[in-house]
Formats: C-alpha cells, sequence, structure tokens
C-alpha cells in the first residue's frame, strides 16, 4: 500500500485580506473544462469576483509574477488543471498529464507562500483513481487502500506536490473526484454509446501485455503490466453529479474544520453493468451489445482513449462529507442520468 499523502491541517487565522469584504475573490484555475464554469458561475452567485489563470486567461501559467498577484489578498483558491486523461497513455501524453497537474499545482503553492494576505482556503483537484481496483469493500477518505501503477501515481505525486510545505493562513483540501456526470466527455460518450446499440456492459479479461500503465514519477509503482481482473462487468462504478460537485465545494468551502482528502463521490456507488442498464433505458435503447476486453482494446486505440476508464473498478465513498452532514441532490444514478439526458 503506498503511503497516504500527508493532509493538510485547518488553517490559523490569516491576515486581513486586499480585497473587499463586500466581494471577496475567487480565483479558478483551469477552468476550461464543464467542472469549472458551473463552479464561476456558483461563488459568482454567491458574491464572489472571479478570476481565472489558464493557457488563455488573462493570466496564465507562464507568468508566475502575474499568479502571485492575483493570488495574493483571494480569498479563495480552485485549481482544476491537469490535461484530459482522455487519450492514449502514450509516453508524451504520461508525462503532460503528470507535468500539467503538479507544475500548475507548485506554481500556485509557491504564489500562497509568497503572499501576505494568503487565500484562507485552497482546494485542489484530484480522482478517485487514485485507490486501487476494488471489489471486496470500499474506499472512503479515512481508510481507503490507493492502488498502484499509472493513475495512480499521478494522483500520489499530484497530491504530494499540494500538500507540500507549510502554509499557515491556508485550509488545504484535496478533491478526489469520482466521474463526474453532466454535459462532459464521460458522460456523453456513455450515452452515445447507448444511443447507437453498444450500451451492454464492458467485460474485463486478458489481453497481450503492455507497458502504457506502468508507474510514473520519482517513486514509480506497480508491475509495469498491464493487469486484466474478471469482474464479468460488474467492476465498480463510482460517479457524482455536477450539481453535487458544485454543492460540496461550497460546503467545503464554509466548513473551516475540514482540510486534507476528500472524496467527492455519491453514497450509492453502483457498477458498470447497472450503468449501462439505466443509460440505455434514459435513451430508449431497445438493446446493447457487450464488449469483452479483447474488442476495447482495439477500438479504444481507435478513439485514442484507454480501456482502464472503464474497466477499473472504482469503489469509492464520500465518508468525510457524510459524516460532516452534506446533503446530496443526486445520490441515486438513476435519478443523476434522468436529470442529465432530460437537459
Amino acid at each position: 500500500m503506498a503511503a497516504e499523502p500527508v493532509a493538510a491541517q485547518p488553517a490559523t487565522e490569516a491576515p486581513a485580506t486586499h480585497s473587499s469584504a463586500a466581494q471577496p475573490i475567487a480565483v479558478i484555475a483551469g477552468a476550461s473544462g464543464f467542472v469549472g464554469p458551473a463552479i464561476a458561475d456558483a461563488f459568482r452567485e454567491d458574491g464572489y469576483d472571479v478570476r481565472f489563470i489558464g493557457r488563455s486567461a488573462a493570466v496564465t501559467w507562464d507568468d508566475p509574477a502575474a499568479i502571485a498577484r492575483l493570488i495574493d489578498g483571494s480569498a479563495i483558491v480552485v485549481n482544476l488543471a491537469g490535461k484530459s486523461v482522455n487519450c492514449r497513455y502514450n509516453d508524451k501524453n504520461r508525462n503532460e498529464i503528470l507535468r500539467s497537474r503538479v507544475e500548475t499545482t507548485r506554481a500556485l503553492r509557491e504564489a500562497v507562500a509568497a503572499a501576505s494576505a494568503p487565500p484562507a482556503i485552497w482546494m485542489n483537484a484530484s480522482t478517485a483513481t487514485i485507490y486501487r481496483h476494488s471489489t471486496d469493500r470500499p474506499n472512503s477518505d479515512d481508510n481507503g487502500e490507493l492502488g498502484k501503477g499509472f493513475s495512480v501515481d499521478v494522483a500520489r505525486n499530484w497530491e504530494n506536490e499540494f500538500f507540500e510545505g507549510d502554509l499557515p493562513h491556508t485550509r488545504r483540501v484535496a478533491l478526489r473526484m469520482a466521474i463526474v456526470l453532466g454535459d462532459g466527455p464521460a458522460t456523453n460518450l456513455l450515452l452515445r454509446l447507448a444511443r447507437i446499440g453498444l450500451g451492454g456492459p464492458q467485460i474485463d479479461g486478458w489481453w497481450f501485455g503492455h507497458n502504457r500503465y506502468r508507474g510514473i514519477g520519482p517513486t514509480p509503482t506497480g508491475s509495469g503490466r498491464a493487469e486484466g481482473h474478471k469482474t464479468g462487468g460488474r467492476q465498480k462504478f463510482s460517479w457524482i453529479h455536477l450539481d453535487d460537485v458544485v454543492s460540496a465545494i461550497r460546503f467545503l468551502r464554509d466548513t473551516d474544520t475540514i482540510a486534507g482528502p476528500v472524496n467527492l463521490a455519491s453514497p450509492h456507488p453502483s457498477d458498470n453493468r447497472t450503468l449501462m442498464g439505466i443509460l440505455r433505458k434514459a435513451v430508449g435503447a431497445p438493446f446493447g451489445l457487450p464488449a469483452w476486453r479483447w474488442m476495447l482494446e482495439p477500438a479504444m486505440g481507435v478513439l485514442g482513449t484507454e480501456p482502464e476508464l472503464i474497466l477499473k473498478s472504482r469503489w469509492v465513498v464520500p465518508g468525510t462529507l457524510t459524516e460532516a452532514g452534506f446533503t446530496f441532490e443526486h445520490p441515486d444514478l438513476a435519478d443523476a442520468i434522468a436529470d442529465i439526458s432530460g437537459r
């Protein structure tokens, strides 16, 4: 079992900020996906002056001085930056997936550390993929078991960079997000497969050896081999509705006793067979052909993505959020899919 990233302690009282009490500043980094705009809209509704860091934003990653000026005096920072994992894990993409997460997080940490008026809270994206392939028990954020290999190493190095050093006035929360359901690439791909008759279960099994999932970073983990699991399409599917991501971020922002890694996942995880059945019903598909790994490997190669994204058994539950009293608007998968497909 890999060592758990060191959790940040709740921050001590910060010095007075430069931002107006009437309109505190929220900095969102990497908001080009479908999660970032939803968070920005929510913060604007809550009275924040929302500002951005990104490749095409007013403040870009290649301008550390501008980043430092933006962070100093802000009330909250939310970092979602990182290359999409919906790609083929060749060497170029592997390196960029890791670099884009670690280096942007380091840039923000250095800016927070140097600020005379640092933000009271910094939330950094992470992923529920940090946990092992699990079919025997769920992983909560207080007792989950970390996995091995490429995706886990990316998440582990990402969080280690986030929690590095002492930021006494800034509370840090790592958002270990499960698959986010909404108008995003993962949901749209699954709905499209269901509409064209390919909405059956995705079934793991044997495939020729490759090393695309080998570990990465200073201390790579795993055997370097792609491991098949006989799940029969019952690999666990942990997920969260976009609305609940936004609500959870608001809740974490306003609950100053929570710090460290936090699972963002529905309290009712499902499995792949159930998921695909719900998707077929949502789009009115009368049938869905199953897909075994020997079919998925070449098909995913053509599509430029990885079978791991749908074959890994992610069994994650929201221990910290549940214990703190957070209420999910969409705790059940069928309701969540119906809401999304209806939109």
